[in-house]
Protein backbone atom coordinates (compact mmCIF):
# COMPACT_ATOMS: atom_id res chain seq x y z
CA UNK A 1 0.00 0.00 0.00
CA UNK A 2 0.94 3.71 0.07
CA UNK A 3 2.25 6.41 2.43
CA UNK A 4 0.30 9.51 2.49
CA UNK A 5 1.56 12.64 3.17
CA UNK A 6 -1.17 14.03 5.12
CA UNK A 7 -4.42 13.43 7.03
CA UNK A 8 -7.42 14.49 4.41
CA UNK A 9 -9.58 13.23 1.45
CA UNK A 10 -7.15 14.46 -1.13
CA UNK A 11 -3.96 13.63 -0.58
CA UNK A 12 -0.26 12.77 -2.43
CA UNK A 13 1.43 9.40 -2.22
CA UNK A 14 4.83 9.56 -0.71
CA UNK A 15 5.74 5.76 -0.83
CA UNK A 16 4.78 2.39 -1.64
CA UNK A 17 5.32 0.18 1.40
CA UNK A 18 4.93 -4.44 1.00
CA UNK A 19 4.05 -6.56 3.47
CA UNK A 20 6.82 -7.78 6.25
CA UNK A 21 8.82 -4.20 5.79
CA UNK A 22 9.81 -2.62 8.70
CA UNK A 23 8.61 0.89 9.80
CA UNK A 24 9.28 3.39 12.27
CA UNK A 25 6.18 5.05 14.07
CA UNK A 26 7.17 8.93 14.02
CA UNK A 27 3.53 10.09 16.09
CA UNK A 28 0.17 9.24 15.84
CA UNK A 29 -3.35 11.00 15.09
CA UNK A 30 -6.64 8.79 16.06
CA UNK A 31 -6.10 5.68 14.18
CA UNK A 32 -3.84 6.74 12.01
CA UNK A 33 0.52 6.43 12.27
CA UNK A 34 2.84 8.61 10.88
CA UNK A 35 5.88 6.32 9.75
CA UNK A 36 9.25 6.39 8.27
CA UNK A 37 11.00 3.84 6.46
CA UNK A 38 14.27 2.32 6.23
CA UNK A 39 14.58 4.54 2.85
CA UNK A 40 14.07 7.71 4.80
CA UNK A 41 10.31 8.06 3.37
CA UNK A 42 8.29 9.34 5.92
CA UNK A 43 3.77 9.55 5.74
CA UNK A 44 0.54 8.03 6.77
CA UNK A 45 -0.80 4.76 7.01
CA UNK A 46 -4.17 3.21 8.38
CA UNK A 47 -2.86 1.70 11.96
CA UNK A 48 -4.85 -1.31 11.04
CA UNK A 49 -2.04 -2.38 7.95
CA UNK A 50 0.52 -2.40 10.56
CA UNK A 51 1.42 -4.67 13.44
CA UNK A 52 4.32 -4.27 16.23
CA UNK A 53 7.47 -5.78 16.49
CA UNK A 54 6.10 -8.50 19.13
CA UNK A 55 3.52 -9.68 17.44
CA UNK A 56 5.66 -9.88 14.00
CA UNK A 57 8.20 -11.78 16.39
CA UNK A 58 5.13 -14.17 17.12
CA UNK A 59 4.71 -14.55 13.43
CA UNK A 60 8.25 -15.39 13.14
CA UNK A 61 8.83 -17.74 15.60
CA UNK A 62 5.41 -19.67 14.24
CA UNK A 63 7.09 -20.00 11.15
CA UNK A 64 10.76 -21.68 12.49
CA UNK A 65 8.44 -24.15 14.88
CA UNK A 66 7.04 -25.41 11.49
CA UNK A 67 9.75 -25.16 9.09
CA UNK A 68 10.06 -28.85 8.68
CA UNK A 69 6.17 -30.08 10.37
CA UNK A 70 5.09 -33.05 7.96
CA UNK A 71 2.53 -32.14 5.74
CA UNK A 72 -0.66 -34.13 6.12
CA UNK A 73 -2.53 -32.65 3.52
CA UNK A 74 -2.32 -30.07 0.47
CA UNK A 75 -4.86 -27.82 -0.44
CA UNK A 76 -5.79 -24.44 -2.53
CA UNK A 77 -7.20 -21.15 -0.92
CA UNK A 78 -11.07 -20.42 -2.86
CA UNK A 79 -10.43 -16.80 -2.28
CA UNK A 80 -8.04 -13.94 -0.90
CA UNK A 81 -7.81 -14.57 2.51
CA UNK A 82 -5.82 -13.43 6.21
CA UNK A 83 -3.18 -15.71 7.98
CA UNK A 84 -3.78 -15.93 11.81
CA UNK A 85 -1.53 -15.80 14.51
CA UNK A 86 -4.03 -18.64 16.02
CA UNK A 87 -7.46 -20.26 15.52
CA UNK A 88 -9.90 -17.46 15.71
CA UNK A 89 -11.43 -14.50 13.46
CA UNK A 90 -10.13 -12.19 15.92
CA UNK A 91 -6.72 -12.72 16.21
CA UNK A 92 -3.92 -11.22 14.61
CA UNK A 93 -3.13 -11.20 10.91
CA UNK A 94 -0.38 -10.90 9.43
CA UNK A 95 -0.78 -12.46 5.92
CA UNK A 96 -2.61 -11.94 3.00
CA UNK A 97 -2.42 -14.76 0.73
CA UNK A 98 -4.47 -14.42 -2.80
CA UNK A 99 -6.87 -16.93 -4.08
CA UNK A 100 -5.45 -19.92 -5.61
CA UNK A 101 -2.45 -19.85 -3.45
CA UNK A 102 -1.13 -23.42 -2.60
CA UNK A 103 -0.90 -24.47 0.76
CA UNK A 104 0.59 -27.07 2.75
CA UNK A 105 -1.75 -27.99 6.03
CA UNK A 106 -0.12 -29.14 8.62
CA UNK A 107 -2.67 -29.46 11.71
CA UNK A 108 -6.51 -28.97 12.13
CA UNK A 109 -7.85 -27.25 15.34
CA UNK A 110 -11.47 -26.11 16.36
CA UNK A 111 -12.73 -22.91 17.96
CA UNK A 112 -16.59 -21.61 19.03
CA UNK A 113 -17.36 -20.18 16.34
CA UNK A 114 -18.75 -15.94 16.67
CA UNK A 115 -22.48 -15.64 16.20
CA UNK A 116 -24.54 -12.96 17.15
CA UNK A 117 -27.38 -13.16 20.14
CA UNK A 118 -30.15 -13.32 17.87
CA UNK A 119 -28.78 -15.80 15.79
CA UNK A 120 -28.20 -18.32 18.40
CA UNK A 121 -31.34 -20.62 18.11
CA UNK A 122 -33.55 -21.49 21.75
CA UNK A 123 -34.72 -25.41 21.76
CA UNK A 124 -38.01 -26.32 23.09
CA UNK A 125 -38.59 -28.64 25.17
CA UNK A 126 -40.57 -31.47 24.15
CA UNK A 127 -42.98 -33.83 26.27
CA UNK A 128 -41.33 -37.06 27.45
CA UNK A 129 -43.52 -39.35 24.83
CA UNK A 130 -42.63 -37.22 22.12
CA UNK A 131 -38.88 -37.16 22.96
CA UNK A 132 -38.55 -40.96 23.14
CA UNK A 133 -40.65 -41.29 20.25
CA UNK A 134 -37.88 -39.54 18.54
CA UNK A 135 -35.06 -40.74 20.26
CA UNK A 136 -36.50 -44.77 18.60
CA UNK A 137 -36.82 -43.50 15.63
CA UNK A 138 -33.23 -41.97 15.19
CA UNK A 139 -31.63 -45.15 16.49
CA UNK A 140 -33.98 -47.00 14.05
CA UNK A 141 -32.98 -44.82 10.83
CA UNK A 142 -29.44 -43.76 11.94
CA UNK A 143 -27.34 -42.02 8.61
CA UNK A 144 -24.49 -44.69 8.22
CA UNK A 145 -22.69 -41.65 7.25
CA UNK A 146 -23.33 -39.34 10.33
CA UNK A 147 -20.58 -38.63 12.56
CA UNK A 148 -20.12 -41.51 15.70
CA UNK A 149 -20.16 -38.62 18.01
CA UNK A 150 -20.66 -35.19 17.74
CA UNK A 151 -19.90 -33.00 20.89
CA UNK A 152 -22.08 -30.99 22.71
CA UNK A 153 -21.88 -27.24 23.52
CA UNK A 154 -22.15 -24.33 21.18
CA UNK A 155 -21.33 -23.92 17.53
CA UNK A 156 -17.77 -24.62 16.29
CA UNK A 157 -16.00 -23.95 12.99
CA UNK A 158 -12.70 -25.71 11.80
CA UNK A 159 -9.03 -23.95 10.80
CA UNK A 160 -6.02 -25.11 9.61
CA UNK A 161 -2.43 -24.52 10.43
CA UNK A 162 -0.96 -23.87 6.75
CA UNK A 163 2.47 -23.03 5.15
CA UNK A 164 2.52 -20.67 2.24
CA UNK A 165 5.21 -20.48 -0.88
CA UNK A 166 7.19 -18.59 1.03
CA UNK A 167 6.94 -20.18 4.05
CA UNK A 168 4.29 -17.76 5.90
CA UNK A 169 2.74 -19.76 8.72
CA UNK A 170 -0.37 -19.16 9.93
CA UNK A 171 -4.47 -20.35 10.97
CA UNK A 172 -6.72 -20.36 7.87
CA UNK A 173 -10.54 -20.87 7.84
CA UNK A 174 -11.29 -23.79 6.63
CA UNK A 175 -14.31 -23.34 4.54
CA UNK A 176 -11.70 -20.96 2.73
CA UNK A 177 -9.58 -24.00 1.55
CA UNK A 178 -10.13 -26.94 -0.84
CA UNK A 179 -8.05 -30.04 0.00
CA UNK A 180 -6.67 -31.24 -3.33
CA UNK A 181 -8.11 -34.61 -4.02
CA UNK A 182 -7.82 -36.85 -7.60
CA UNK A 183 -10.37 -35.64 -9.88
CA UNK A 184 -11.24 -39.07 -10.54
CA UNK A 185 -11.93 -39.85 -6.62
CA UNK A 186 -15.01 -37.00 -7.38
CA UNK A 187 -18.51 -38.40 -6.60
CA UNK A 188 -16.91 -41.63 -4.45
CA UNK A 189 -17.06 -40.48 -1.13
CA UNK A 190 -20.84 -40.41 -0.81
CA UNK A 191 -22.25 -38.21 1.45
CA UNK A 192 -19.22 -37.28 3.12
CA UNK A 193 -16.23 -34.97 2.79
CA UNK A 194 -12.75 -35.67 2.13
CA UNK A 195 -10.23 -34.93 4.28
CA UNK A 196 -7.41 -36.56 2.48
CA UNK A 197 -6.60 -38.81 -0.34
CA UNK A 198 -3.35 -40.43 -0.54
CA UNK A 199 -1.71 -42.65 -3.93
CA UNK A 200 -0.44 -46.22 -2.99
CA UNK A 201 0.34 -48.03 -6.40
CA UNK A 202 -0.77 -47.92 -9.83
CA UNK A 203 -1.69 -50.84 -12.00
CA UNK A 204 -1.23 -51.34 -15.69
CA UNK A 205 -4.55 -50.83 -17.77
CA UNK A 206 -3.49 -50.12 -21.45
CA UNK A 207 -7.34 -49.06 -22.00
CA UNK A 208 -7.74 -46.88 -18.94
CA UNK A 209 -7.70 -42.96 -19.96
CA UNK A 210 -4.49 -42.62 -17.49
CA UNK A 211 -1.44 -41.41 -19.05
CA UNK A 212 1.09 -44.48 -20.58
CA UNK A 213 -2.15 -46.23 -19.01
CA UNK A 214 -1.80 -46.53 -15.04
CA UNK A 215 -4.25 -46.43 -13.13
CA UNK A 216 -3.55 -44.92 -9.60
CA UNK A 217 -4.82 -46.84 -6.70
CA UNK A 218 -5.98 -44.88 -3.69
CA UNK A 219 -7.03 -44.86 0.30
CA UNK A 220 -9.30 -41.89 1.26
CA UNK A 221 -10.17 -40.75 4.62
CA UNK A 222 -13.54 -38.55 4.85
CA UNK A 223 -15.89 -36.86 7.44
CA UNK A 224 -19.03 -35.78 8.22
CA UNK A 225 -20.01 -32.44 6.51
CA UNK A 226 -19.52 -30.64 10.20
CA UNK A 227 -16.75 -28.86 11.83
CA UNK A 228 -16.04 -29.26 15.39
CA UNK A 229 -15.79 -32.83 15.71
CA UNK A 230 -12.96 -33.71 17.87
CA UNK A 231 -11.07 -35.91 15.25
CA UNK A 232 -10.13 -35.78 11.73
CA UNK A 233 -11.89 -38.15 10.04
CA UNK A 234 -14.32 -41.16 10.85
CA UNK A 235 -14.08 -42.96 7.38
CA UNK A 236 -11.28 -45.32 5.67
CA UNK A 237 -12.27 -46.01 2.24
CA UNK A 238 -9.86 -48.10 -0.71
CA UNK A 239 -10.20 -47.76 -4.44
CA UNK A 240 -8.93 -50.29 -6.41
CA UNK A 241 -8.83 -50.51 -10.15
CA UNK A 242 -10.85 -52.57 -12.08
CA UNK A 243 -8.86 -53.57 -15.11
CA UNK A 244 -11.95 -55.40 -16.61
CA UNK A 245 -14.97 -53.37 -16.27
CA UNK A 246 -12.31 -49.96 -16.41
CA UNK A 247 -13.66 -47.99 -13.08
CA UNK A 248 -12.88 -47.51 -9.84
CA UNK A 249 -13.95 -50.01 -6.81
CA UNK A 250 -14.43 -49.88 -3.06
CA UNK A 251 -12.64 -52.65 -1.79
CA UNK A 252 -12.54 -51.31 1.82
CA UNK A 253 -14.48 -49.61 4.57
CA UNK A 254 -13.28 -48.96 7.92
CA UNK A 255 -16.53 -46.56 9.54
CA UNK A 256 -17.53 -45.05 12.86
CA UNK A 257 -14.03 -44.47 13.57
CA UNK A 258 -12.36 -41.38 15.44
CA UNK A 259 -9.49 -41.04 12.87
CA UNK A 260 -6.33 -38.70 13.44
CA UNK A 261 -3.67 -37.34 10.92
CA UNK A 262 -1.50 -37.92 9.26
CA UNK A 263 -1.62 -40.94 6.91
CA UNK A 264 1.29 -43.02 6.46
CA UNK A 265 2.15 -44.55 3.08
CA UNK A 266 4.82 -46.95 2.73
CA UNK A 267 5.87 -50.20 1.51
CA UNK A 268 6.55 -54.06 3.05
CA UNK A 269 7.48 -56.94 2.56
CA UNK A 270 5.03 -60.34 3.13
CA UNK A 271 5.43 -63.78 2.18
CA UNK A 272 8.67 -62.44 -0.21
CA UNK A 273 6.10 -59.43 -2.45
CA UNK A 274 6.35 -55.84 -2.03
CA UNK A 275 3.39 -54.86 -1.06
CA UNK A 276 1.83 -51.22 -0.13
CA UNK A 277 0.75 -50.32 3.38
CA UNK A 278 -1.22 -47.24 5.12
CA UNK A 279 -1.25 -46.58 8.55
CA UNK A 280 -2.81 -44.10 11.03
CA UNK A 281 -4.09 -43.32 14.21
CA UNK A 282 -7.23 -44.09 16.07
CA UNK A 283 -8.85 -42.90 19.77
CA UNK A 284 -9.17 -46.01 21.83
CA UNK A 285 -11.03 -44.05 24.83
CA UNK A 286 -13.39 -41.59 25.41
CA UNK A 287 -10.51 -38.98 27.12
CA UNK A 288 -9.91 -35.87 24.57
CA UNK A 289 -7.14 -33.42 25.32
CA UNK A 290 -8.14 -29.87 24.08
CA UNK A 291 -5.37 -26.97 23.62
CA UNK A 292 -7.00 -23.81 25.02
CA UNK A 293 -4.19 -22.10 23.18
CA UNK A 294 -5.00 -23.42 19.94
CA UNK A 295 -8.16 -26.20 20.14
CA UNK A 296 -6.19 -28.67 18.44
CA UNK A 297 -7.95 -31.64 20.22
CA UNK A 298 -5.89 -34.99 20.79
CA UNK A 299 -7.10 -38.03 22.70
CA UNK A 300 -5.24 -39.47 26.07
CA UNK A 301 -5.15 -43.15 24.36
CA UNK A 302 -4.43 -43.93 20.95
CA UNK A 303 -3.32 -46.87 18.69
CA UNK A 304 -1.89 -47.28 15.54
CA UNK A 305 -3.66 -49.17 12.59
CA UNK A 306 -1.76 -50.74 9.43
CA UNK A 307 -2.70 -52.31 6.36
CA UNK A 308 -1.42 -53.78 3.46
CA UNK A 309 -3.05 -54.14 0.01
CA UNK A 310 -2.30 -57.48 -1.54
CA UNK A 311 -4.02 -57.74 -5.07
CA UNK A 312 -7.78 -56.16 -4.59
CA UNK A 313 -7.77 -57.18 -1.15
CA UNK A 314 -7.20 -54.91 2.05
CA UNK A 315 -5.66 -56.79 4.79
CA UNK A 316 -4.81 -55.42 8.43
CA UNK A 317 -1.20 -55.98 9.80
CA UNK A 318 -0.88 -56.77 13.48
CA UNK A 319 1.75 -57.45 15.71
CA UNK A 320 3.69 -60.58 14.84
CA UNK A 321 2.40 -63.77 16.86
CA UNK A 322 3.83 -65.30 19.97
CA UNK A 323 4.22 -69.16 18.96
CA UNK A 324 2.12 -71.18 21.91
CA UNK A 325 4.91 -73.16 23.16
CA UNK A 326 3.22 -76.48 24.99
CA UNK A 327 3.48 -77.23 28.83
CA UNK A 328 6.27 -79.72 29.79
CA UNK A 329 4.15 -82.23 31.36
CA UNK A 330 2.43 -81.96 28.14
CA UNK A 331 2.82 -85.09 26.22
CA UNK A 332 2.65 -85.12 22.06
CA UNK A 333 -0.64 -86.60 21.76
CA UNK A 334 -1.68 -83.54 23.81
CA UNK A 335 -3.26 -85.53 26.93
CA UNK A 336 -2.19 -84.50 30.20
CA UNK A 337 0.13 -87.06 32.47
CA UNK A 338 -0.90 -88.13 35.97
CA UNK A 339 1.69 -88.12 38.68
CA UNK A 340 2.99 -91.00 39.65
CA UNK A 341 2.09 -93.26 41.97
CA UNK A 342 -1.82 -92.14 41.08
CA UNK A 343 -4.25 -94.26 39.68
CA UNK A 344 -7.52 -94.19 37.87
CA UNK A 345 -9.95 -96.06 40.06
CA UNK A 346 -13.70 -96.95 38.70
CA UNK A 347 -16.83 -98.34 40.77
Amino acid sequence: MFLRDRLAPVSNRVAEVKNGERLQVVSEDRRFYKVKTDAGAVGWIDDRAVIDQKTYDKFAALSRENAHSPVVVTGMLRDESNVHLAPGRGEEHFYMLPANTKLELLMRASVEKPMPAQAVPVPLPLPKKQESAKVKKEKKKRDPNAPPYVPQGPPMEDWWLVRGPQGQTGWVLSRMIDINIPQELNGLAGEQRYIGAYQLRTVEDPKSKFPNGQAPEYVAVTNAWMDGLPYDFDQVNVFTWDTKRHRYELAFRDRDIEGYLPVTIGNAVFNGQTEPTFSFKVATGNDVAIDPATGVARPAQMTTETYRLEGDLVKRVGPPETPKTAPAAEKKNGRGSRAKGSRKRRR
